[in-house]
C-alpha cells in the first residue's frame, strides 16, 4: 500500500475536477499513490476554505504536513516534486 495520498477537493459537475484526477492518473505508471475525492459542497467549513478554489489539490505523506500543490489546474512540475521527495 502507498504511503503517498491525494484529496482532490472539488464537486459534482465540476470539468476542472475530473480533468485534474485524469491528469493526476498520469502519473500511476511511475509512481504509488491514492486519491480521495471529496465534494466541499457536502461540508461548510471545506465549502468555506475552498469554494472558489475548487478543484484544490492536497498531498499527504506519512510524518509531513499535508500540502496543497495547486488549484484550478494540476501543477504537474509540483506534483512531480511532491512524488520524488522521499516520505
Amino acid at each position: 500500500m502507498s504511503a503517498t495520498h491525494f484529496v482532490v477537493y472539488s464537486r459534482s459537475y465540476c470539468h476542472l475536477c475530473e480533468d485534474m484526477v485524469h491528469a493526476l492518473d498520469a502519473f500511476r505508471a511511475d509512481h504509488d499513490f491514492t486519491v480521495e475525492m471529496i465534494d466541499v459542497d457536502e461540508d461548510e467549513a471545506l465549502l468555506a476554505r475552498y469554494d472558489e478554489l475548487v478543484p484544490v489539490l492536497v498531498g499527504e505523506k506519512p510524518g509531513k504536513p499535508a500540502m496543497q500543490l495547486c488549484h484550478y489546474f494540476l501543477d504537474v512540475a509540483g506534483v512531480k516534486q511532491f512524488l520524488l521527495d522521499g516520505n
